[in-house]
């Protein structure tokens, strides 16, 4: 996909997040009698604008990055006396906070009704089972070996890799060993003990959680075959061919792609001999190893990508896949659950206990929108009901510009008996947006970390 693609995906996913949130706002305060003045899609000059019967003004705006509900409101402009009923500061802090609290919780029903489409239609999954694991790791001290199909995760049942990796994470959180119950090829089940010493902080960050446990999930096996060979890397200087099948590095026999990669990446700067098989006859061929920046080591590449892997067998391969009723509960319970899940990783990432590396920014959201929406409609919606989930917590948080920190100015109104002063929610306004941009512009950093990386 292009990265006109990405963008595209990116856009159409917070257009419709965006839609869904501003019409919770809309739709609760339409219920409670605020006269709601615009309906805005995007911010900046309208591209198109339309008014319904009760006056109210719908508009599509030329930056595609929000939207906005804007309600009648004394605070802000003079009101004709016929409308003061139904200006937002005259009504009472309940009706405020409902409409407030619509926001957020459209969001989370849009994931509900997202879920519950995904159940329905039967969720892919690949099983969890084990391929290598490291000796003298987390995983083999427990026992794990190849093979091994992990079925829950401290007694919750566990269909999919996804529900594996959230799961454990979720108890790292908690602290303590993390029981796994595991199949073995030959049906015997078990339970293994996760236990790790010292701190857990680096299993939490991006993709260190699965090898830091000293285990991957089975995928079929890569040849060390040359798929693609990138133009003007030390491959094609050392004169490697496509389809030429690499056997041996520095007489180290290679059995796959993936043992090739862990031979040459510690070989940074150095010169490898390669043998490879070659119609037939072997050919040796020495080969620079490029030296590469990965975070804060170097790392060895010599510009090779393999030939694709084998499909996956249809016995890996798993369905989550429920009836139209049985699916409401289930999309509640999975909304429920990542929206707690969000709420731990927020909370720990305060508090140091988890790795501040997990915030995505704009960049790695677009990432993520294109990549779900080439993999299909499911997949896409997947992906934006798990943006919906983040969106429900985020706006719920008490930054002052947020949903969330206005409602407690408002919870504040009912305890004092009166609203708080202009210079008051100024200055909070003033602090949620340093707060936002501070958080917006760490996200930011670790989108170009990962890009650079």
């Amino acid at each position: 996909m292009t990265i006109l693609g990405y963008l595209l995906a990116f856009l159409v996913a917070i257009g419709i997040l965006v839609a869904v949130h501003e019409y919770g706002h809309f739709w609760m305060a339409r219920r409670v009698g605020i006269r709601v003045i615009r309906f805005s899609i995007g911010f900046g000059r309208p591209l198109w604008k339309g008014l319904d019967s009760k006056g109210t003004e719908f508009a599509i705006s030329a930056i595609p990055l929000g939207g906005y509900v804007k309600l009648l409101d004394e605070r802000e402009g003079p009101v004709v006396e016929a409308e003061r009923s139904s200006a937002y500061n005259r009504k009472p802090v309940w009706q405020r906070i409902l409409v407030l609290l619509a926001g957020p919780f459209a969001n989370f029903l849009f994931a509900v009704v997202a879920y519950w489409v995904l159940f329905v239609a039967g969720v892919p999954a690949l099983k969890p089972v084990l391929g290598e694991v490291t000796p003298d790791s987390v995983a083999a001290r427990a026992g794990l070996v190849a093979n091994d199909e992990i079925l829950a995760v401290s007694g919750h049942p566990t269909r999919g890799r996804e529900a594996v990796m959230l799961a454990i994470l979720d108890w790292l959180m908690e602290g303590g060993a993390i029981e796994l119950d595991v199949r073995s090829p030959e049906g015997d089940t078990r339970t293994a003990r996760l236990s790790i010493e010292g701190s857990t902080l680096p299993l939490t960050e991006p993709g260190a959680l699965l090898p830091g446990l000293g285990f991957e999930f089975w995928y079929p096996d890569v040849p060390a075959r040359v798929g693609t060979i990138v133009e003007g890397s030390p491959a094609e200087r050392a004169g490697l061919q496509v389809d030429d099948l690499i056997v041996e590095a520095d007489g180290v026999p290679v059995a796959d792609f993936l043992a090739l990669v862990q031979l040459v990446r510690p070989a940074a700067g150095k010169t490898m001999q390669l043998t490879v098989q070659r119609s037939g006859d072997r050919v040796v061929l020495p080969v620079e190893v490029q030296a590469e920046r990965d975070g804060s080591q170097l790392i060895g590449r010599i510009g090779v990508q393999p030939t694709a892997p084998a499909p996956v067998p249809e016995d890996m391969r798993t369905r989550e896949r429920y009836g139209v009723f049985a699916s409401v509960g289930k999309a509640v319970g999975k909304t429920w659950d990542m929206s707690a899940l969000t709420v731990r990783l927020l909370w720990n990432v305060a508090t140091g206990d988890v790795s501040p590396k997990n915030l995505s920014g704009p960049i790695n959201i677009a990432e993520y929108a294109g990549f779900s929406a080439r993999q299909g409609i499911l997949a896409f919606l997947s992906f934006l009901a798990i943006v919906s989930v983040s969106l429900f917590v985020l706006n719920l948080l008490p930054i002052p510009i947020l949903d969330g920190g206005q409602i407690i100015y408002q919870l504040a109104e009912l305890a004092s008996g009166r609203p708080l002063s202009e210079r008051t929610q100024a200055v909070g306004q003033q602090i949620g947006i340093a707060l936002l941009l501070l958080l917006m512009s760490f996200a930011f950093y670790n989108d170009i970390s990962r890009l650079f990386s």
